[in-house]
């Protein structure tokens, strides 16, 4: 099986986020091929050669995904998706409207482009520093990891 974790992230936040997956899916398999991937650097394509794909982003000012995900996240419009699995993650901040908005935009592409995206999607109030956000990606990563799917 192969996984890939593909994120953006300005303070830091939503990449420890991607290491702590990443660590989590090592955990559960060490036999698992883990590979991270800033979305800014590569193509949205890139996803169809992955298993399971974790997808984090932080939202941007009033709930918008930042622009290092804007062309990654367009380009997703012309993925299929089918037969993956998906989870998504991002920090926020709850002082803006719209809390970890990118987090539900971009579950809301994977699963229009025909992945299965899990219910423990992960949204963290700014750095993952407690037991729960520990305890949030670890239930995100037994999702994923569970029962990946080989057609939709």
């Amino acid at each position: 099986m192969k996984c890939g974790i593909f994120f953006v992230s300005m303070s830091g936040n939503t990449e420890d986020m991607a290491d702590m997956i990443e660590a989590e899916v090592k955990t559960i398999d060490n036999t698992v091929k883990v590979e991270k991937h800033e979305m800014d650097e590569v193509e949205a394509g890139e996803l169809t050669g992955y298993d399971v794909i974790f997808l984090g982003s932080y939202t941007w000012g009033d709930g918008d995904l930042p622009y290092e995900a804007e062309d990654f996240y367009d380009e997703l419009e012309d993925v299929d998706l089918s037969g993956k699995v998906v989870g998504v993650f991002g920090s926020g901040d709850r002082d803006y409207p719209h809390f970890c908005s990118a987090v539900d935009m971009l579950a809301e592409r994977a699963e229009k482009q025909g992945a299965r995206t899990v219910p423990s999607n992960v949204k963290i109030e700014l750095a993952p520093d407690t037991e729960e956000d520990e305890e949030q990606i670890r239930a995100l990563v037994k999702d994923c990891m569970k029962s990946p799917v080989t057609s939709k």
